[in-house]
């Protein structure tokens, strides 16, 4: 594979011991390789960041967000394990692969969700109502497109002939993924969902009691400095 020959070359220069004046490089996909591993973290978390803009304006909320977020490890340790079974290595095509599953993971919980947050805000229901009813209408549309998605991606992960060998690496991290996360999310995102938005109203209640406190506070405080104009008065009257 190129990563555990990209190993052995460096094993083997640092063997050599050449002097420091001689500089040794990757050139083509060896280069592409190392470049896209260094890079990678960088990408992933300016993924995540606008994800969790875009969703914070959507749902105007800076904790719900997170929830919808909460489904991409499982999506990123299914895609791992998916590479582990078929003896797939990491490469670059591998790792877009993982950067695509955090645009199509989080689907399940945005349409759990959003179903939960209007019939919250609408309706008035108690968020336990509102997620397990989320969960029972969502049901279906969420098994439609993971399956629509994950029969998509199988030719890619079984596919040969020519090429295939970059394709088969794409195809299993977002095989893996979907199907990790599948069976996943639809039991931890409600869980999620409920505890966030349990911290959502204790924040909320501190942050009213702290303002009670202030204006009680604002209402109650007396001028110190003494009122003499009406001494004054008195002792000019007699």
């Amino acid at each position: 594979s190129l990563g555990s020959a990209v190993d052995a070359i460096e094993a083997a220069v640092r063997e050599l011991g050449q002097p420091g004046s001689v500089q040794a490089s990757f050139q083509g996909t060896a280069q592409a390789f190392q470049a896209s591993l260094e890079n990678e973290p960088l990408l992933i978390a300016a993924a995540l960041v606008t994800v969790y803009i875009v969703l914070g304006v959507l749902y105007e909320s800076y904790i719900h967000p997170i929830t919808i977020l909460s489904t991409l490890p499982s999506a990123g340790v299914g895609a791992l394990l998916a590479l582990l079974l078929c003896r797939t290595e990491l490469g670059v095509i591998a790792l877009i692969g993982i950067i695509l599953l955090i645009g199509i993971v989080k689907k399940n919980a945005i349409m759990m969700i959003d179903f939960a947050l209007d019939a919250e805000r609408e309706e008035k229901k108690s968020p336990e109502d509102a997620i397990y009813e989320a969960c029972l209408l969502r049901f279906r549309p969420i098994m439609m497109t993971t399956m629509a998605a994950l029969l998509g991606g199988l030719p890619l992960a079984l596919g040969s002939g020519v090429g295939a060998e970059l394709r088969r690496p794409l195809g299993i991290t977002i095989v893996g993924g979907l199907l990790v996360s599948q069976l996943l999310t639809l039991y931890t995102t409600p869980v999620i969902y409920l505890a966030f938005d349990r911290l959502a109203a204790r924040l909320a209640h501190w942050r009213v009691g702290n303002a009670i406190d202030v204006h009680a506070e604002e209402e109650g405080v007396v001028d110190p400095t003494p009122d003499t104009t009406s001494g004054r008065r008195t002792a000019e009257a007699r």
